[in-house]
Formats: structure tokens, sequence, C-alpha cells
């Protein structure tokens, strides 16, 4: 399931929200001479790890969508009914998640 630019943008809108609440929470750090943010825990690093590995592996947008084009065109793409429910619920998910 790929997440919409709007889904995206709201991420980001969050994302830079908790840093500005987290510069609250920097302290300046002696040895350095500097103010610095508290370090993320390693479970935390090792799952932005796993996550950007995740979305490198993924195929572009672009390449599915003229596979997908291509296809319709072609009279080959006839999704199942399963199909089109299982996406008709992850939308749903995805909506109430907003």
């Amino acid at each position: 399931m790929r997440i919409s630019d709007e889904q995206v943008k709201k991420v980001l809108a969050s994302a830079k929200e908790a840093r500005s609440s987290e510069s609250a929470e920097a302290y300046y750090h002696p040895v350095i001479g500097q103010i610095s943010k508290p370090v993320a825990k390693e479970e935390d690093v090792e799952l932005v790890r796993e996550l950007t590995e995740k979305v490198k592996q993924m195929p572009d947008r672009e390449d599915l969508i003229a596979d997908l084009r291509a296809r319709i065109a072609a009279g080959q793409y006839n999704p199942s009914g399963e199909e089109i429910a299982e996406a008709m619920i992850r939308r749903a998910i995805a909506d109430r998640i907003r």
C-alpha cells in the first residue's frame, strides 16, 4: 500500500511539531560547549534503519502507475472482488489515522 502525498505532509508536519517541542528538552552540553538534544534509543535507530531499507526496496510510484495504465489499456487489469474490498478497507483505516 502506498501512502498519499497528503498523508506524508501530515506526518512531516507532526514530526516538525514534535521537533519544536523537543527543543524545550534540549540542554547545554558542557563538554562540547553547545546545546544538544537527547540521543535516540537504540531500538528507535534500528527501526528507522529497517523502515528506510523497506522504503528503498519499494518500486517507484511512477513505475507502478505506468504499469497499471498499460494493463488497463491492454484490458489485462481485472482485480478480484477481494482485492477491491482489501483496498477499500486499507483506505478506510488510513483515513481514520488522519
